[in-house]
């Protein structure tokens, strides 16, 4: 009873942050933020236990994966575009990967952050089904991973709009892989304010970043 309790109170939380950011698009309002934080503040007050809400809320959790793999559908609807700018896409993501990996190493090294923190911030920006193994096998810690993944998401999806209009970004492609590359699913769900377009470009970077991030990121752990 406790789990159903849990899961239909997260999705009604969900859906009324929702309507709310709907009602007033404030980007510290995106659902993904606002439910998180009011969800936090629910259970310190009513002082429920993480555990006790994870019997219901692992089952929500369990739906990223399928939710990742569903990408796959206007992957396949924009299949032309997605081929025939194949290099772009493939340049990109490599440079927004190795310069994530460059700046957060040397960032570290500059503030003396422990190894472990360093190994469980490497894998940042790659979506978590993927970046918790990788933390796991380079020997960071998963958890801390796991909070620095939904903070990267969460700071592109709230400032990533306004470095488009600042930067004047405006092709799908650009705003897709940029999002993609660095803030992962949080990030997407902010692109489908954009369009079925730049969320494909959007899911065909957090695609790769996590493809490519699970060679490149163990590799480039070694030489650190």
């Amino acid at each position: 009873m406790i789990a159903i309790i849990m899961i239909i109170g997260t999705i009604v939380l969900f859906y009324v942050m929702t309507l709310v950011y709907k009602r007033f698009t404030y980007p510290l309002l995106i659902p993904i933020f606002s439910t998180t934080v009011v969800l936090v503040i629910i259970l310190v007050i009513s002082n429920i236990p993480y555990d006790t809400y994870m019997s219901g809320g692992k089952w929500i959790n369990e739906l990223l994966g399928p939710a990742v793999v569903s990408m796959a559908y206007p992957l396949y609807i924009h299949r032309e575009k997605i081929f025939k700018y194949k290099v772009p896409i493939l340049l990109s993501v490599l440079c927004a990967l190795f310069s994530g990996l460059i700046s957060i190493t040397i960032l570290s090294k500059l503030l003396s952050l422990d190894d472990h923190i360093l190994l469980s911030l490497l894998p940042k920006s790659i979506t978590s089904p993927v970046s918790i193994p990788i933390s796991e096998a380079i020997g960071g810690i998963p958890t801390l991973t796991a909070a620095f993944v939904i903070f990267a998401g969460i700071i592109g999806a709230i400032f990533g709009p306004f470095i488009f209009k600042v930067c004047r970004i405006e092709k799908a492609i650009s705003r897709g892989i940029s999002m993609g590359s660095a803030s992962h699913g949080i990030g997407l769900s902010k692109l489908t304010e954009y369009g079925e377009e730049t969320l494909t470009m959007g899911s065909v970077s957090m695609t790769l970043s996590a493809i490519f991030g699970s060679f490149v990121c163990p590799l480039f752990a070694l030489l650190i």
